[in-house]
């Protein structure tokens, strides 16, 4: 068996498929890792959703924060925002049925050899503190009382771990490490604000996966969210989204040892901007 992880899709569901057609991708034999951001910003959404839920076992789904953002606006904001694209999924008949399937994803995912969640990790979180913290995030998520976790996800705070925090903030803390992380200061103090490529930011600012100590930095692990960085493969991490939406690529890893890439060109479908 084959194991592809592929990178931000965002709605690009004609370049998925170009991409799965150029690994020869076999859901019978093959499986898919998705690292998050399936939907939003590009134009066939609906299509994306439903071509990845239908692979069942095929395909694996860690969220990212448009994945969430799309729940969001389902359960709880009731209304999309002007750069979404997410029209086509609320008007879906089978819309409560793809926010359910979505609403079960991961936020983190692992076997032996590999890692994956979409954005990033605090310097403080070991394995351990990390499966538990995706464990409990997504089971809020899975819940009955799942409304009540979506409208208290947004926010910045807090910026800094501390095992006492209120669960509340523990679950936004995880949420926004899992799905938004790219800069942290060196003792963990997380930024939002900076969304440029490595030597763009201030000098107080590290790349999450690029502080002294972290730990873990015995994790091989797989993440997106970061098109300003593109592919990169040090520090024991591999970034994979390569920019598809913005003109860029769209990349699969074969999680071999080492990984082997393969990359399409794509169209930008986007004005090349940060959001």
């Amino acid at each position: 068996m084959a194991i592809y992880a592929i990178g931000d899709i965002q709605g690009c569901y004609d370049e998925l498929r170009r991409l799965l057609d150029l690994v020869k991708f076999d859901p019978d034999q093959d499986q898919l890792w998705l690292a998050g951001d399936l939907v939003n910003r590009g134009p066939k959404s609906l299509e994306t959703l439903r071509f990845v839920k239908g692979l069942g076992s095929a395909a694996i789904t860690v969220l990212g924060n448009h994945d969430l953002h799309l729940i969001a606006t389902v359960v709880s904001l009731g209304k999309a925002g002007k750069k979404d694209t997410l029209g086509a999924i609320l008007r879906a008949e089978d819309c409560d049925e793809l926010i359910h399937w979505l609403r079960h994803q991961r936020l983190f995912y692992y076997n032996d050899d590999f890692c994956m969640l979409h954005a990033g990790l605090p310097p403080q979180w070991d394995f351990e503190t990390t499966l538990q913290m995706a464990r409990e995030t997504e089971q809020a998520m899975q819940s009955q009382d799942y409304e009540r976790f979506f409208r208290s996800m947004y926010g910045n705070k807090p910026v800094l771990w501390r095992d006492d925090l209120p669960k509340t903030e523990k679950l936004r803390f995880a949420v926004n490490c899992f799905s938004r992380l790219r800069y942290c200061s060196v003792d963990g103090v997380l930024d939002f604000s900076q969304k440029g490529a490595p030597g763009t930011q201030p000098n107080h600012l590290l790349p999450w996966f690029a502080v002294p100590g972290r730990k873990s930095l015995d994790m091989r692990i797989i993440f997106g969210h970061w098109s300003t960085l593109g592919y990169y493969a040090e520090y024991n991490c591999y970034s994979i989204d390569t920019g598809c939406l913005w003109g860029g690529q769209l990349t699969a890893l074969h999680l071999s040892v080492p990984p082997q890439r393969f990359s399409i060109d794509c169209q930008p479908t986007q004005n090349p901007k940060l959001y």
